[in-house]
Formats: structure tokens, sequence, C-alpha cells
């Protein structure tokens, strides 16, 4: 979340271009790399620079949009996303048989004009005022103070919007880090038949959040779209037990795609709709934090049930997980409802009971 507060207390645009320039510079570091602790310096580099842009370009969005445009904002987010997720490793693969090094370069050089860009072209978002505002409110606190957000933001209003950021995360990484396994396993798939699904699902995703998640998120609300995206990731993992052949598995995973495509922006969004618009940064920054969080856990305890149980649990324990979770949303959701939603801040939000 340091980022992310640092967005509100300097502007938008240059945490963008840091985060656009640390990209850079990690990647050619890894090109560089001849050791294994040089790659680790290159990818912790990284790390701490490139977490930078996110939270930020979520913010940005914030403050360029109102409240009946913002899902659609963080669904076209999403799509830029999936479709660099998807469409990177075919480049780099081709790139990698002319040079081993040559994709890390090439990404460098792309991330550097994209800074290029946003540096003459990009107008910065966030007015001088509210800068101000931000760095005086930052000294009050304390420098670290926004460290502490990230635990004590569960005790309050955004406390199960930062759960389903989690959970929509550990899911992914959970199939991401185990699918490979399970489809060997339970089908027999080779690397490229994985690739052809993976990237089936990121399409569809992409298209989803591109054309589909603003509409539906004007027209039934936040809320309501999460809902569905919680209920589709339980089907979905049922169903790819059942899989036979390769037609049944991208069905699966397509539906699997549509309803994750409608999960993130939707948390996204209503996070942002939550929080007041001068923490807009922190609050995406910590949002971020838990969709980190995820990526961690999910491989880990993916892997650690495939070995102990067996291919279909993972599958099977994440599936309850998410029923558990959907039914609670509905809960929540129903008595924020009858209680109306609160606008918070970080600060606000940390403090509550």
């Amino acid at each position: 979340p340091i980022w992310g507060q640092m967005s509100d207390r300097v502007g938008r645009k240059p945490m963008i271009l840091l985060g656009l320039v640390g990209f850079a510079l990690s990647f050619v570091l890894f090109g560089l790399a001849n050791s294994l602790p040089m790659l680790f310096v290159a990818r912790i580099l990284g790390g701490i620079l490139s977490a930078a842009t996110l939270p930020t370009v979520m913010a940005y969005i914030a403050d360029t949009t109102d409240t009946k445009s913002r899902g659609g904002g963080m669904g076209v987010l999403g799509a830029a996303m999936g479709m660099g997720i998807t469409f990177g490793p075919v480049i780099g693969g081709y790139l990698s048989e002319i040079s081993a090094a040559l994709p890390f370069y090439f990404s460098a050089a792309l991330a550097l004009a994209v800074a290029c860009f946003a540096a003459f072209f990009l107008p910065e978002s966030r007015p001088k005022a509210a800068q101000l505002a931000a760095r005086q409110s930052t000294v009050r606190r304390g420098p670290l103070g926004n460290l502490a957000d990230v635990w004590t933001a569960l005790l309050g209003p955004i406390g199960f919007i930062l759960i389903l950021a989690f959970l929509a995360s550990f899911a992914s990484a959970n199939l991401e880090g185990t699918f490979a396994l399970f489809s060997e396993e339970h089908l027999g798939f080779g690397a490229s038949q994985m690739g052809l699904l993976f990237g089936i699902m990121g399409v569809i995703m992409a298209l989803t959040q591109a054309f589909l998640v603003g509409p539906f998120i004007n027209n039934w609300g936040e809320e309501r779209m999460i809902k569905i995206g919680l209920i589709s990731s339980p089907i979905g993992y049922i169903c790819l037990l059942f899989t036979y052949d390769m037609l049944s598995v991208a069905v699966v995973m397509s539906v699997m795609g549509i309803g994750n495509a409608a999960l993130r922006p939707a948390v996204n969004s209503l996070a942002s709709k939550r929080s007041s618009a001068d923490q807009q940064g922190a609050v995406m920054g910590i949002v971020n934090s838990y969709n980190s969080l995820g990526r961690i856990f999910g491989p880990i305890m993916g892997g650690f049930i495939f070995d102990l149980l067996g291919y279909q649990w993972p599958y099977i324990t994440g599936g309850v997980l998410f029923l558990l979770i959907w039914g609670l949303s509905i809960v929540l959701f129903n008595r924020n409802q009858q209680a109306g939603d609160p606008l918070v801040t970080v600060e606000a939000g940390a403090s509550s009971d």
C-alpha cells in the first residue's frame, strides 16, 4: 500500500512512471543475470518498483470516472491486463528462440516506450490541493500508518471486500499452480494443450471485461456481479473433475473465465466507491496487497493439497470455500443494503470495530 498512498501525496503520474521504469530496469537486470543471486535481485527490485503501477492505475481510473462508469473502467483495465497475460508468453516464446535474454530486453524496451508515452501525453488526475491534503494527513499519522492499514482495514467496512480480493487471487493462483499437474494426471495433456486452454480462458476474460462488465455493473450493481462471480467458481471447479477431452475443458474454463472476469472489476469498483475520494490510492494499494497475498498462498496451498490428498482435492476444497463465501456475501450485502453502505476512509476503516 506504500506506493498507493504515495500516489495520493505526489500524484498518480510520478508513481506510474516509477513503476514502468522499475519494470524496465528489472527486465534488463534479468536479461543480464548470470547467477541465481542476480536473478533474485532482479526479481526483488522489479517487485518493489513495479508494485507502484497497478494500484496507482486503479486510483487513476477512480479519479477519472464517476460512480456509474467506474465498474466499466475497472473492467477495461482487467481486459488490458488479461490480453497482456495471454499474448505476452506467446511473443516471449518466439523471441526466446532467437535468444534466451531477448524476451527480457524486449519487455524492458516496451516498458520504457510506454513510460515515455505516459510522460508526454498522460495528464495528471490528482489535483495539487488534494496532494497537499494527503501529505498533511500522512504527517499526522506517521510514515508507517499505511502499513498498519493493511491489517486493521479488515475490521472496517471494506473488510469483506478485502477478503473477496484475496480469495479471487487465491483461487486463480491455485488453479494456475496446479492445473498443469491436474491436466497431465487427469487428462494426459501436454504443455501446448495447456497453453491453448489458458489462452482461451484469457481471451474470454478479456472480452468479457472489455465489453460486458461495464454495462452489467451499471444495470445490476457490483454486489450482484460479485455474487455471480463467486458462484461460477465452485461450479467450474467441480465440473473440471468430470471433463474428459479438450472441448469439455475449454467450455468449463470459459465459464470460469466469465465468472472471474465479472468478479475482479466488481470488487475493485466496490472498494473504490466505499472509500473517500482523497484516499483512492491508499485503498487501491491495500486491495492490491490482498490480491498479491492470494497469488502467494494460492499455489502453495494448492500444491500441498494436491500432494497430500490427490489431484481432485484442490478443486473440491476451493469449490467448497467459494460456496461458503458466496453464502456469506448474500448475508452481508443484504445487511449493508438495509443499513446503508457507508463511505469510509482508510483511517476510519482501520479504526472501526
